[in-house]
Formats: structure tokens, C-alpha cells, sequence
């Protein structure tokens, strides 16, 4: 299995910077998308930080034999047994150490925090972990399935029968989420394990693709150009600013190839 990559940002049409981070890895065949949040470009910091507090985490650890510790694990919940699972948690839970400690340390920083997706590809298939509302869709044969479910209020309330799907859009709290790398001390990071077949096209996104695109938009951007993704970032970041571009938007493609 090949993985082809191609990822952009862009600040939006209301924003003045830009605060999301994303990275494709040079080293092995993992992607990440970081949505930061907090005033005065804390946000910003957030995102880059917990996109270079991963990438060394991976680079620390790409040979490393003895097995990977999980420094936090929610009580009651069996620990992955899989190297490589154990190991994308423990990327994000020392990137959320790290901006935790950076936000208590400086003023400035205080309350920074910043959402995350990302996907570890191995040969049987993907490992995706994220932890706030940054998603991850999967194109497979025209179809498009959302991976990731958001750590949001709104989902929250949708999951509990308090709200209806059809409600979201007057729901006044819809951008609040529920969990956050930086935010404290510890962070539950969520991971699924799917196989993945030829030629999936594999969507890492901030919400400022998410919100303003909805997914027959994306399926037919996706399908247009899925043989060019640097193309197909492009035409989604378009479309997002072209339906109001309320927030940074962030686009990342992964296809496998067999």
C-alpha cells in the first residue's frame, strides 16, 4: 500500500490569522489536522505546538523496541493492546502536557487549547484518533462516511435526544466542544481502527470546512478531482470561503493506493 498526500490552509474570509496547523509526515505514513482556539493568536500556538510535539513524539519513538506507556488512560476502559494505537494516543496525550504546562506557565497563553485528527496507516488498514470536532471523512466507491464523531455540546445533545439534527443550525452553543488537547492536565483521546481498501480518499478537516461545506458538496469536490488532490484541497478551500469562509479551514487528503 502507497499513501498520496496533500494538505492547505487557509485563514477564511473573517478571521485576520490563521490558527489551524497540519502536517504530513515526511517519515512515515501519518497525517495530522489541528484546529487551535484562544484569544490574542494563542490559538495559533496551540495548533503548531501540538503539530511539532507529535512529529518529535513519532520521530522519538519510530525504533523504539521497549513498549509504549500510556502516561493517562481513563479508568475502567481497556488499554489498547496494539503498538501502534498505544502510540498514537501517547502522541497526543504528551502534545496536551505540553500545552497545558505552556498555558499555565505564560499569561498569554491561558486557556489555549487546540482540537485534533489524525491517521496512522499501516498495512491492514488506519488508525484515526482525534479529540474535539477537527474531522475525518472517508470516500470509498462515491460513498462519503463520516469517521470521527465530534466531542462537541451539540453531538452531545443529539446523542441524548435533547436536540434534532434539523436544530443545529439555530442551536446557539453549536461551536462549543467537549474536550480539547491543553485544556487540562489529562485528555481522553479517542481511536477507531478501520481496513481500508484501494483508492480511499481519507478527509482531515477543521470545522471551517465541515460547517460551511456540507457533504454532497464535498463528495462531489472529492470525486472531481480524485485523482489530483493538491486540486481537490484547493477546490474545498474555495468552496468553503465561497459560502461565507466564517473560520480558518484546514484540508488535508490521504489516498491509499495498492
Amino acid at each position: 500500500m502507497r499513501l498520496k498526500c496533500a494538505g492547505l490552509t487557509d485563514t477564511g474570509m473573517v478571521r485576520e490569522h490563521n490558527e489551524d496547523s497540519f502536517l504530513v509526515s515526511q517519515t512515515e505514513s501519518f497525517v495530522v489536522v489541528a484546529d487551535g482556539m484562544g484569544g490574542h493568536q494563542s490559538g495559533e500556538v496551540a495548533s503548531s505546538m501540538a503539530i511539532k510535539e507529535i512529529m518529535e513524539y513519532y520521530d522519538a519513538t519510530i525504533h523504539q523496541e521497549a513498549p509504549i506507556e500510556l502516561p493517562f488512560w481513563p479508568s475502567g476502559k481497556p488499554k489498547p493492546s496494539s503498538r501502534e494505537e498505544r502510540r498514537v494516543i501517547a502522541a497526543l496525550v504528551k502534545a496536551n502536557s505540553v500545552i497545558n504546562k505552556a498555558a499555565g506557565e505564560n499569561p498569554k497563553y491561558n486557556g489555549m487549547g487546540t482540537t485534533c485528527v489524525s491517521a496512522y496507516f499501516v498495512e491492514e488498514g488506519v488508525i484515526i484518533a482525534h479529540v474535539g470536532d477537527s474531522r475525518c471523512y472517508r470516500l470509498r466507491k462515491g460513498v462519503l462516511e463520516q469517521m470521527t464523531e465530534d466531542h462537541s455540546l451539540a453531538n452531545e445533545y443529539i446523542r441524548q435526544g435533547i436536540l434534532k439534527p434539523e436544530d443545529l443550525r439555530s442551536f446557539p452553543y453549536k461551536n462549543v466542544i467537549t474536550r480539547a488537547i491543553g485544556l487540562a492536565d489529562t485528555v481522553e483521546v479517542e481511536t477507531n481502527f478501520y481496513k481500508h481498501e484501494d483508492g480511499d480518499i481519507y478527509l482531515l478537516c477543521s470545522d471551517g470546512l465541515s460547517d460551511p461545506v456540507k457533504e454532497p458538496q464535498l463528495v462531489e469536490i472529492l470525486t472531481k478531482y480524485s485523482n489530483d488532490l493538491p486540486k481537490a484541497c484547493r477546490e474545498l478551500i474555495i468552496a468553503a470561503n465561497q459560502n461565507g469562509g466564517p473560520d480558518n479551514v484546514t484540508a488535508l487528503l490521504a489516498k491509499t493506493v495498492y
